[in-house]
């Protein structure tokens, strides 16, 4: 049982809690993500990116969206309740070194999973600038936590209610323009559909871009095959072999289609449970 020490919510439908697991706590590494059961051994198994983590205390923080019936059980858990089991850490952590000047990109959520990563990422001697992306300002998580981590943050709205207008790929393709501010490595988290434009962007300037996917995924051990996606042409596993694949070679159709299969289900479920 993993006790909540801290909850907190980031916007309407954005939770962030602090979990007791101090294993986990001490293992883990930038990339990585863990398996939530929140009530029962037979409960859906949702995989969560680990946003942060104290060892000393023995405890992770974890930032999700309530989406779904079994997010949206989670949400309802505060302060002082458990959650059942906690699987990590799971996936190979990212490959953490001193590439120069590195540029993060996040969406949406995605922007939580990219935290760790930027730490590391500037902890290792680079130069770091962050992109954060929302549909609209209250969408927008961790931006102070960025600014305090990166050397340089960018925020863009749908909307245009906080930051730039547009979308996260026209400051992206002006960094790969510039002769000053060009990436020599790129990392990009967020919607399938945003990785992939993300992925095109980089791609003619010859920048190495990663991507961490956020695929269906039931075992987290490789067993299940929920989680494979097509990578350069070969059959890879998200929770084994990644999260993170080189973003030129994934094939990110493919993959959205995958991820739309159990669409009428998930919808069912997800009335079950906003009436229960």
């Amino acid at each position: 049982m993993h006790k909540i020490i801290k909850k907190s919510r980031l916007s309407e439908n954005v939770f962030d809690i602090t979990v007791s697991a101090p294993l986990i706590a001490e293992e883990r590494q930038a990339g990585q993500f863990v398996i939530v059961q929140t009530d029962n051994e037979f409960s859906e198994r949702i995989p969560l990116t680990i946003a942060d983590a104290d060892a000393g205390k023995g405890t992770i923080r974890l930032i999700f969206a309530a989406v779904g019936a079994s997010t949206r059980a989670l949400a309802r858990l505060e302060e002082g309740d458990e959650i059942v089991n906690i699987l990590g850490p799971l996936g190979k952590p990212t490959h953490i070194e001193n590439f120069g000047r590195v540029v993060c990109v996040g969406g949406g959520i995605g922007t939580a999973p990219l935290y760790p990563i930027v730490k590391a990422l500037k902890a290792a001697g680079n130069d770091v600038t962050v992109i954060i992306g929302a549909r609209t300002a209250e969408l927008i998580v961790l931006e102070p936590e960025m600014r305090a981590a990166a050397d340089n943050v960018i925020i863009v709205t749908d909307d245009g209610s906080r930051g730039e207008k547009g979308v996260v790929t026209a400051p992206l393709k002006r960094l790969c323009e510039s002769a000053a501010e060009k990436p020599d490595f790129a990392v990009t988290i967020g919607p399938a559909v945003m990785m992939k434009f993300c992925a095109l962007t980089t791609k003619p300037f010859g920048i190495p871009t990663i991507a961490s996917l956020n695929t269906i995924m039931i075992d987290g051990t490789g067993m299940c095959g929920g989680c494979r996606v097509n990578v350069g042409g070969k059959t890879q596993f998200v929770c084994v072999d990644g999260p993170e694949f080189d973003a030129h070679q994934v094939d990110f159709d493919n993959m959205m289609l995958r991820l739309g299969s159990f669409k009428k289900e998930e919808e069912h479920k997800c009335r079950i449970g906003l009436s229960t």
